[in-house]
C-alpha cells in the first residue's frame, strides 16, 4: 500500500488549534475518519487567553469543561476603564446577560488550551499528527489530496473527501485561492506580552479581564491562572510607526501611559519575549467550495476587544462539523444547508464587528461608560443586559437582545449627532489610518 492510499480519509483538517480540534472531534464522534495535520508541535505559544461564556456548551459537548477548569481562571466579568467619561470605570457581568445561565467563563494559557483540545481530539480516534507543514493542496475532482513535509522534510500525501482549511493566521486555503484580503474599515496591530507580578482585582473580579481606552488605540490586562498576566496594546498604525527603541521597551513605553496601569505594573517584569502582530484583521471572499471548508481565524478575524476569536472559531466548528457530515451523507453538494452555514458564520461575525469598528469612537465610548447600576433604572439596565450578552458571545440570533440592541445603536446615533465635531474628527482620523500602510 502507497502513502496516498494509507493516508485516506473521509475528511481532512489544516490546524490544530480550537477551531480544527473541535472540528475533528465532532466529526469523529460521528463516525467519519478524520485526520488533522498541525505544523507545530503542542504546547505552543499563542495569543488570545480570554474565553466567553458562551465557549462553555461547546467545551461541555466536547468533554473537556473539568479538564478546562482545571487550567483555568473563571471571569465574570469584562471591565472598561476610561479617563475621558464621568464614570472612570464599569464592569458588565456576565450573570446581568438576557441568558444568565453561563455567568462566568475562563482565562486559559493558550499553550495548555489548545494542547488539552488537541490530546482530546486524539482520544477521540482523529489521526492528528503535528510537525507536519501543508505544501500544496489539490481542490480539484471528488478527492481532496494534500502534500506536506514532516520535521525531517520528509514528504507525505495525504487525501480525502472532504478538506477543512482551520490553520489560523497562515490561512492555506484562502493564501492559495488568493481570496484572503486586509479588512479595509479596521487596520490596526498589536504588540503583547506576558508579565509576571501584575497587580490584580480582589475577590470574584480577580479573573476579570480589564480593559484600557488611551490615546493611542487600547490595552487588555489578562490574568491567568499560574500568576502571570498577558498584556497587549491595540494601536493605530501610526502611532506604531514611532518605534525607535526595541519591542520590549517600547511596549513597557506604551504601557506607562496610562497611569492605572502604570501603578498595577509597579513591580511587573515581562515573562519571556514582547511580540507585536501587524495589521491583523482579513476575510477571505471565499468561505466555501466544491468539497473544502474554511472556518475560524482562517477564514476572517477582525479584532480581540471583545475576546470573539476563540469563541467564533469553535461556533463555527461545531456548526461546521454538522454541516460537513451531512454533505459526506448525501455525498453531493447540498446549496441549501452551504447557505444557511455561510449565512450563520457572516451574521454573527457582523454582530461583532458593530461594536468592534466603532469601539475607539467617542460616542461608543461614552454610550459604554454611561451606565448608571447605583439608579437601576430599567430602560438602562436592558441597554446593559444586551451589551453584556453581545460580550457574552451570545450576539447572534438571540430574539430577547435585538430591539435592546437597536435602541443602544440608535442611542449611538444620537450621541454621534451631540457631539458631531469631536466625532468627525475621529471618523476622519479613522479612515487615515485605515488607508495607512
Amino acid at each position: 500500500m502507497n502513502d496516498a492510499q494509507r493516508n485516506h480519509y473521509d475528511v481532512l483538517v489544516i490546524g490544530g488549534g480550537p477551531a480544527g480540534t473541535t472540528i475533528a472531534s465532532l466529526l469523529a464522534e460521528k463516525g467519519r475518519s478524520v485526520c488533522l495535520l498541525e505544523k507545530a508541535h503542542h504546547p505552543r505559544f499563542h495569543i488570545g487567553e480570554s474565553l466567553l461564556p458562551m465557549n462553555l456548551p461547546i467545551l461541555e459537548k466536547l468533554g473537556v469543561l473539568d479538564q478546562v477548569d482545571a487550567i483555568g481562571m473563571k471571569k465574570y466579568a469584562a471591565e472598561f476603564n476610561s479617563t475621558d467619561t464621568l464614570l472612570a470605570q464599569d464592569t458588565f457581568y456576565f450573570a446581568k446577560a438576557a441568558n444568565p445561565n453561563h455567568p462566568f467563563a475562563y482565562q486559559v494559557r493558550r499553550s495548555e488550551f489548545d494542547e488539552l483540545l488537541f490530546k482530546n481530539c486524539q482520544q477521540k480516534g482523529v489521526t492528528a499528527i503535528e510537525g507536519m507543514t501543508v505544501t500544496d493542496t489539490e481542490l480539484e475532482g471528488s478527492v481532496k489530496k494534500i502534500q506536506a513535509r514532516d520535521d525531517q522534510g520528509e514528504p507525505h500525501e495525504f487525501s480525502a473527501r472532504y478538506l477543512i482549511d482551520a490553520s489560523g493566521r497562515d490561512t492555506v486555503l484562502a493564501q492559495q485561492l488568493n481570496s484572503k484580503q486586509k479588512n479595509p474599515k479596521h487596520k490596526m496591530a498589536a504588540i503583547y506580552g506576558h508579565f509576571n507580578s501584575v497587580e490584580r482585582r480582589t475577590g470574584n473580579d480577580t479573573g476579570n479581564i480589564s480593559i484600557y481606552w488611551f490615546q493611542h488605540g487600547w490595552i487588555w490586562l489578562i490574568p491567568l491562572k499560574d500568576g502571570a498576566t498577558s498584556i497587549g496594546c491595540v494601536c493605530w498604525p501610526d502611532y506604531l510607526k514611532t518605534r525607535n527603541t526595541p519591542l520590549a521597551e517600547f511596549l513597557q513605553h506604551t504601557l506607562e501611559l496610562v497611569p492605572e496601569i502604570r501603578e498595577r505594573m509597579k513591580y511587573a517584569q515581562l515573562d519571556g519575549e514582547a511580540q507585536a502582530t501587524g495589521n491583523y484583521s482579513y476575510q477571505s471572499n471565499i468561505m466555501s467550495g466544491d468539497g473544502f471548508l474554511l472556518i475560524g481565524d482562517a477564514y476572517a478575524f477582525v479584532d480581540p476587544v471583545f475576546s470573539s476569536g476563540v469563541y467564533l472559531a469553535m461556533q463555527s466548528a461545531m456548526r461546521g462539523a454538522d454541516l460537513v457530515d451531512q454533505l459526506l451523507e448525501n455525498n453531493t453538494p447540498h446549496k441549501y444547508l452551504i447557505s444557511q452555514f455561510e449565512n450563520s458564520v457572516s451574521a454573527e461575525i457582523k454582530a461583532f464587528c458593530w461594536f468592534i469598528y466603532r469601539f475607539n469612537s467617542p460616542a461608543l465610548h461614552k454610550l459604554l461608560m454611561s451606565s448608571d447600576e447605583a439608579a437601576q433604572h430599567p430602560v438602562k439596565q436592558k441597554l446593559k443586559s444586551a451589551v453584556i450578552s453581545v460580550l457574552a458571545g451570545d450576539a447572534y440570533n438571540n430574539p430577547e437582545i435585538r430591539l435592546p440592541l437597536r435602541a443602544f445603536k440608535f442611542l449611538y446615533l444620537i450621541n454621534k449627532l451631540a457631539e458631531f465635531k469631536k466625532n468627525h474628527a475621529f471618523n476622519r482620523f479613522r479612515k487615515q489610518q485605515n488607508q495607512a500602510q
